[in-house]
């Protein structure tokens, strides 16, 4: 092993460096960044006094990340087509609700489980942010138990729940003249994977579990177990566009910045 490590710097350290440095340029031509930025790394690793090819290395790996973030743009940009594709045809089965007085982004609702009309009875209703951050609405009429934690259960017994929600903003009480409400929305570490498991078992009979100072069981019926398994495919998909948005937007950033060193 000793002998192995010596070779190099005894025997034609710089031909060695040069072989390292002309199989990254290889690999950069042939679009094989990852190779291309592994041999420019071990240049300086195994050969620390071949200046000449360190300095040349330096300047590939400009080109190489040039060159590995124009490629990144270029597929951020075919898949956010694509995407945006997609989008459209989905958008179709939601409608647009936004409060210009009180919302910056507005929120899209399944038509299959209608928002106005899902205070009439006991259940979930769920939405999803312009941004792609999906909720869900637990729904109590008729009855107070305070609840503030839903648990949604197949027929095999298996089960997911949300956290349990203490924050008066996303918790809504209220009377009507013939009847009273409650509103609990869940959303981010609080939904906890219910929507995920709502839309895999979306084809199976569902129980949904109110947890307050009692529980009470209602059964998940199809056009809400609809409704939800549609915002949970639209969330991915947005939130999906978001992050190719940024990956994009990161590359952009990375271009401009090798440009100026260049220049």
């Amino acid at each position: 092993m000793l002998l192995a490590v010596m070779l190099p710097s005894c025997f034609g350290s710089n031909r060695s460096a040069k072989d390292y440095l002309s199989e990254a340029e290889t690999a950069y031509k042939e679009g094989n960044y990852q190779l291309a930025k592994l041999k420019i790394d071990s240049i300086k690793i195994l050969f620390p006094k071949s200046f000449d090819e360190i300095n040349s290395g330096f300047s590939l790996m400009q080109e190489v990340r040039m060159a590995e973030n124009k490629r990144n743009i270029q597929f951020c940009d075919s898949m956010l087509s694509e995407n945006y594709k997609q989008l459209n045809e989905m958008l179709t089965m939601f409608d647009f609700i936004r409060d210009d007085r009180y919302q910056e982004f507005g929120e899209y609702y399944p038509k299959i489980y209608p928002h106005n009309a899902s205070l009439n009875r006991n259940g979930l209703r769920s939405g999803v942010s312009e941004k792609g951050l999906l909720f869900i609405e637990s729904i109590l009429s008729g009855t107070t138990i305070k609840h503030n934690q839903i648990r949604a259960i197949s027929i095999d017994n298996t089960f997911a729940e949300t956290g349990v929600v203490t924050s008066d903003g996303l918790n809504y009480r209220f009377n009507t003249l013939d009847k009273s409400y409650e509103i609990v929305r869940y959303s981010g570490n609080d939904e906890n994977g219910l929507a995920q498991f709502i839309y895999t078992n979306r084809d199976k009979p569902i129980t949904v579990n109110f947890i307050g100072n009692r529980t009470i069981t209602t059964t998940l019926p199809n056009d809400a177990k609809q409704g939800i398994s549609q915002s949970f495919e639209l969330s991915n998909l947005l939130l999906s566009i978001e992050q190719l948005k940024l990956e994009k937007e990161k590359s952009e950033v990375l271009i401009r910045y090798l440009e100026s060193k260049k220049n």
